[in-house]
């Protein structure tokens, strides 16, 4: 029989009856003729409870010992959703990650997956039964302690459940119908896409859209796992628009429709900030003595930019997310601005990243060029720019970001229904 994995995030398992919801959708695949196994995460709001707890309980907590209080919130819905599709007449079993076990990395509340053995599942699919599989959570096999996978870990977990047990497609339900255009809320008429290849996602995922978590897209593209981003709240039991119920398919499969798209999305990201290291030599090494340092500390650098040197002397300016800011702004004023003589740093935090995101770029000309001129004429001035085969990225002044999304939305037509 096909197998299917179907994740369910915070929102769609809120409530006993919205978990009563699930597994209408479960009961649905597996009528279809499915093996399946359901991906949880904690009812909505629920690690974030668990996370304060913690921090209440003690600010210097050991992170062992938190990965064991917020997998906790996954562990109670799946048992819930198991006992659900057994008052409904199917056979059902949950499974923690330890037991299956998906193994991981000893990095506490942000582990990466080793290896997931699919065996136990495999027998539990002969007996008939649904796995309900907690997310977000695995085992470090070394030590036998639980570990969690950072924020968004239950996508990454069901993608690669998927992988180990050779789904036909990993389904994520959220509270959306897909991925779309632009986020909705900022441009109305964002539409939904039917299609989006891995590429774009991948992109789109890493540029601020928070529909996937990016370590999620990228196990898929590693294992070649189709996803399908769709709603739990979609109404499945009465006549609507089939293409409604589909949600978008995330393919690894390039077609012609995909090509005549130049940018198939609009991307932004509010949580940045850029940070300029002035006065520095112009010499080689410069780049790696600044940024080697923020690697050091684990600080993930964005849009890179050095000026043009004046005097033998060039400004270096590069932007980080807005939490690690203060964090940076310190460590190159402690470690770096002594040893290279540079003579001031500065920053801002009122800024954001808006990118334009497409396949077709790859084979038309003048897409960033548009981009600039539509900026231009709204009287947005550019900061910085970074670009990609598949994508063009700007920062941006953050009052203006709104304004930058729609006039990109409308510039390339991504207000129209698909051709």
């Amino acid at each position: 029989m096909p197998r299917l994995v179907m994740k369910f995030g915070g929102t769609s398992v809120a409530t006993v009856d919205r978990i009563r919801n699930v597994a209408r959708h479960v009961a649905r695949e597996v009528r279809a003729g499915y093996e399946v196994a359901v991906v949880v995460s904690a009812m909505s709001g629920k690690t974030n409870e668990l996370v304060a707890w913690c921090k209440e309980a003690s600010p210097l907590y050991a992170q062992s010992e938190y990965d064991a209080v917020v997998a906790s919130g996954e562990q109670v819905t799946s048992g819930l959703l198991a006992i659900v599709l057994n008052e409904m007449g199917l056979k059902a079993r949950s499974w923690q990650g330890w037991q299956i076990p998906i193994e991981t990395s000893d990095q506490h509340g942000s582990a990466r997956i080793q290896t997931i053995d699919g065996a136990r599942l495999d027998a539990g699919f002969k007996r008939g039964e649904v796995a309900v599989i907690a997310g977000f959570q695995g085992i470090h096999p070394e030590t036998g302690r639980l570990t969690t996978l950072g924020r968004g870990g239950s996508d990454t977990s069901a993608v690669a459940i998927a992988a180990a047990i050779g789904a036909e497609r990993c389904d994520i339900y959220t509270d959306v119908d897909g991925v779309y255009t632009t986020d909705p809320r900022v441009e109305p008429d964002a539409r939904r896409l039917s299609k989006i290849s891995f590429e774009e996602m991948l992109e789109m995922a890493s540029l601020g859209s928070k529909v996937l978590q990016i370590r999620s897209v990228e196990f898929a593209g590693k294992y070649k796992v189709p996803l399908r981003v769709l709603s739990s709240f979609t109404p499945w039991d009465i006549d609507i628009n089939e293409e409604a119920k589909s949600g978008t398919l995330i393919t690894f499969e390039e077609d012609e429709t995909m090509e005549q798209a130049v940018v198939s999305g609009i991307a932004f990201n509010r949580d940045e900030a850029k940070i300029s290291v002035l006065g520095v030599p112009d010499k080689p090494g410069i780049a790696y003595h600044i940024l080697g340092a923020v690697a050091d500390a684990n600080i993930e650098v964005d849009v890179i930019i050095q000026n043009l040197s004046k005097d033998g002397k060039t400004d270096f300016s590069f932007t980080v997310n807005r939490n690690e800011y203060a964090r940076t702004v310190d460590l190159l004023k402690a470690k770096v601005l002594p040893s290279l003589g540079a003579t001031d740093i500065v920053g801002d935090t009122k800024i954001c990243k808006v990118s334009i995101v497409g396949i077709g770029m790859r084979s038309h000309v003048g897409v960033a060029s548009k981009m600039f001129r539509v900026l231009s004429e709204e009287g947005i001035n550019i900061q910085m720019i970074s670009t990609s085969e598949i994508k063009t990225s700007v920062v941006i002044d953050e009052k203006y970001m709104e304004l930058a999304v729609r006039a990109l939305h409308k510039a390339f037509d991504l207000d129209q229904p698909a051709a």
